[in-house]
């Protein structure tokens, strides 16, 4: 250390280095830029540092491990832009790389719970990596296809087009698994044909008026009724199941407002088989899954039970119908 004309301290370079534990490379980088020039020089042309020098190495160092450019550190040291406005945009970076490498992790974990192929890898890198507005596209396009020019009951269209799948910024290898799986069955030409007939089921039913008032209420009723004679081990195809699906089959045309006859039980057959799918309901359990909710108890065995016991009642040959209301 020498003392400068002023009377302050200055300090070589290799003084600078020790107190401030940064090489004397990288520091003789920093004066060569401009970013920290030398105070002044020794008489044999080594250069020197003050105080002044010193408190803006400082500051370059803090503003660098932060991961900001040399070229807006110098901005920032000739005040040309503030720290704080800095500050900001930097740290709106590090939110986008946290989300990243979070999302990243994720998929990590998920390829080594699946033991993925590296097509499956690929896919599933490309498909967290989508933004939340790419995400919810892929879904919107879908229900789009399926319910084009027609008229559909309005509160089924409505929950359709509000659930869209919303992937946390740290997601659990489960929701990254959900999502894949998502993006896949609404890409799989067989799955978007399905959901379309189903729609052009419903639409009809509604330009006829049969279409039942509570929709929800009848899938409830079933969901209770055939569970327990699930419960009880009543297969579809007995004997015992028969009143059952009789019961069953006059709520549904009650519902309709109209008549318990073969020709309805033959029509509510042909429903019931378009509208189960698996497929379907796994559509829901995945969007449930991603959005971070319970997923609901499956109804499709007992629907999957009702369609046998129709069949089995001759439903689908229009023998032995129940023609009561």
């Amino acid at each position: 250390m020498v003392d400068g004309m002023d009377g302050g301290t200055l300090y070589t370079i290799g003084e600078l280095a020790r107190r401030t534990g940064l090489p004397v490379r990288t520091i003789r980088f920093y004066s060569d830029e401009g970013v920290v020039p030398p105070s002044g020089r020794t008489a044999a042309g080594y250069r020197l540092y003050d105080a002044a020098a010193v408190a803006r190495l400082d500051l370059v160092r803090t503003l660098r491990d932060l991961g900001i450019d040399l070229g807006t550190v110098r901005r920032v040291l000739d005040r040309e832009i503030g720290v704080g406005e800095v500050a900001a945009v930097h740290a709106e970076a590090l939110d986008v790389r946290i989300r990243t490498l979070r999302l990243r992790r994720a998929v990590l974990r998920a390829v080594a719970k699946r033991g993925s192929t590296p097509e499956e890898i690929e896919l599933m890198h490309k498909l967290a990596r989508l933004s939340d507005e790419e995400r919810r596209r892929i879904i919107t396009d879908f229900i789009d296809e399926s319910f084009a020019g027609l008229d559909l009951n309005p509160d089924f269209a409505a929950k359709m087009r509000s659930a869209l799948p919303e992937l946390p910024d740290d997601p659990e290898p489960e929701q990254v698994d959900a999502w894949v799986e998502l993006a896949e069955l609404v890409g799989d030409p067989g799955f978007r044909a399905s959901v379309r007939r189903m729609a052009e089921a419903q639409a009809a039913d509604i330009s006829r008026g049969s279409y039942p008032d509570d929709p929800v209420r009848l899938a409830e009723l079933t969901r209770e009724k055939i569970e327990q004679a699930i419960a009880d081990g009543i297969a579809p195809e007995s004997d015992a199941a028969r009143p059952i699906a009789d019961e069953l089959a006059r709520a549904y045309a009650d519902a309709s407002q109209t008549t318990n006859d073969a020709e309805f039980r033959r029509d509510l057959l042909a429903r019931m088989e378009i509208g189960t799918d698996r497929r379907a309901e796994r559509y829901w359990q995945l969007l449930t899954v991603i959005n971070g909710r319970p997923v609901p108890p499956t109804l499709t065995p007992c629907f999957e039970w009702f369609i046998e016991a129709l069949r089995a009642s001759g439903a689908n040959s229009g023998s032995g119908a129940d023609t009561r209301r």
